[in-house]
């Protein structure tokens, strides 16, 4: 454990930390951490290591596990509905859904009849569609999947129907899109695109897409400049405040995009969850390793 190092931006920031916890590191043998989803029925934190090739599970009572081998290359994890696994897979360039007896159920590998590029992160919205980011770092090497062609002819946001299965494709002007969270009233996505990280002039920023009736975006601007590194994973907090995941941390930005403050970690984070039985302690995912730091607020969590 260590002290916890903000950065205030803002005073409202001071609302929402806790200068008098403690930054804990769960785990540090990664290779590369990313996907936390918490479990309240169950008590326990799920993370993948994408290189190499497993689903992680933690408990405060008993620490890291395994929960999956051969994971395919898992990245993005969240429940569904019904609490169920959601898991987006480079190595498979496909979305899973993991049911009750550990039978995986492919939920989307394919748009218009071609490969999907590699899946990265993925939500639910509270009409019980799916909704996951599709870029092409999955493919880009065999570090983090399995080295390819894409075969879409761009990375694309996808929506997948929670009755009718059916895949459309609700955005296509990302270059690089990435992490992506609902607000608290499931009226707004946040989608980061993280295009610079391999193109200095390349987006680093997250976009608010308004969405509408029937699964559509409409209206869409730039919410934030993450600087330094890129956006990744985000969440949502219950007062509509966006933490991101950025190269010097967590930082954390108010509904109007005013940026609030930094959570500094010493590695370059992935993603993040809000977890724990009240939703208030923030699971951090980096480089190497998984971090935990309680908050003062609750984090927005489906189901």
């Amino acid at each position: 454990m260590s002290e916890p190092r903000y950065e205030y931006c803002d005073p409202r920031f001071y609302e929402l930390t806790l200068p008098n916890t403690q930054l804990e590191r769960l785990y540090d043998r990664c290779r590369w951490a990313e996907g936390p989803v918490w479990f309240n029925d169950g008590g326990y934190l799920l993370f993948s290591d994408i290189p190499n090739q497993r689903i992680l599970r933690w408990t405060p009572e008993q620490g890291v596990s395994l929960y999956r081998a051969n994971s395919n290359f898992a990245n993005g994890n969240t429940r569904d509905r019904q609490g169920r696994l959601v898991t987006c897979e480079h190595g498979t360039r496909r979305v899973t859904r993991t049911e009750p007896d550990g039978s995986l159920t492919v939920i989307a590998d394919q748009y218009q009849g071609h490969r999907l590029n590699s899946p990265n992160d993925v939500v639910v919205h509270t009409d019980g569609s799916i909704w996951f980011t599709d870029p092409t770092y999955g493919i880009m090497s065999d570090y983090e999947g399995n080295r390819g062609a894409p075969e879409q002819p761009g990375r694309y946001v996808y929506r997948v129907d929670g009755a009718s299965g059916e895949i459309t494709c609700v955005a296509d002007d990302f270059v690089q899109p990435n992490g992506l969270a609902f607000s608290a009233c499931g009226q707004w996505l946040y989608v980061a695109d993280s295009a610079r990280s391999h193109a200095p002039h390349a987006p680093h920023h997250i976009r608010k897409l308004r969405v509408l009736e029937g699964g559509r975006l409409g209206e869409s601007r730039v919410f934030a400049e993450i600087e330094p590194g890129i956006p990744d994973g985000l969440r949502v907090d219950v007062n509509g405040n966006v933490w991101t995941s950025a190269g010097d941390g967590i930082q954390c930005f108010a509904a109007d995009g005013t940026l609030l403050g930094k959570v500094l970690l010493p590695e370059k984070v992935a993603n993040l969850t809000f977890g724990g039985p009240r939703r208030n302690q923030l699971f951090m995912t980096a480089n190497t390793s998984v971090y935990l730091i309680h908050v003062a607020v609750a984090g927005v969590q489906w189901p």
